[in-house]
């Protein structure tokens, strides 16, 4: 048994795009950005369960909207998302870019949130 939530929406853009789209955001939410060293994101911390972080993307990356589905057990979730027919795109390390059965990327991440991961997360089989 494992256990998921969608923990994080991310808002991706790309370098030449990214500082402007991070002052935007910052204050379309009302919230501080705040990134850890080296860190590819700025958090603009929880909205309800959720967080919301502006993610700076490599070239060629597509500004999107794309989400997160944190876990204790990234393979597991992989595949029960598998049998529900997303595809994976790409393994790194610690994490799984998939892909919807419509094409919409999102990663498998480990938890991230703590204790809104603890307090929201479903329980599979």
């Amino acid at each position: 048994m494992h256990r998921s939530r969608i923990g994080i929406v991310l808002i991706d853009h790309p370098a030449d795009r990214y500082e402007a789209s991070l002052a935007f955001w910052a204050h379309a939410a009302g919230r501080q950005p705040v990134s850890e060293e080296g860190a590819p994101y700025h958090s603009l911390g929880p909205l309800g369960p959720v967080n919301l972080e502006v993610q700076r993307t490599g070239v060629g990356t597509p500004q999107r909207i794309h989400l997160d589905i944190e876990t204790d057990d990234v393979p597991a979730e992989v595949a029960r998302l598998r049998g529900l027919g997303a595809r994976p795109v790409d393994e790194r390390s610690g994490y799984t870019i998939m892909a919807d059965p419509g094409g919409l990327v999102f990663c498998v991440v480990p938890v991230q949130t703590g204790d809104a991961f603890r307090e929201h997360a479903r329980l599979w089989d």
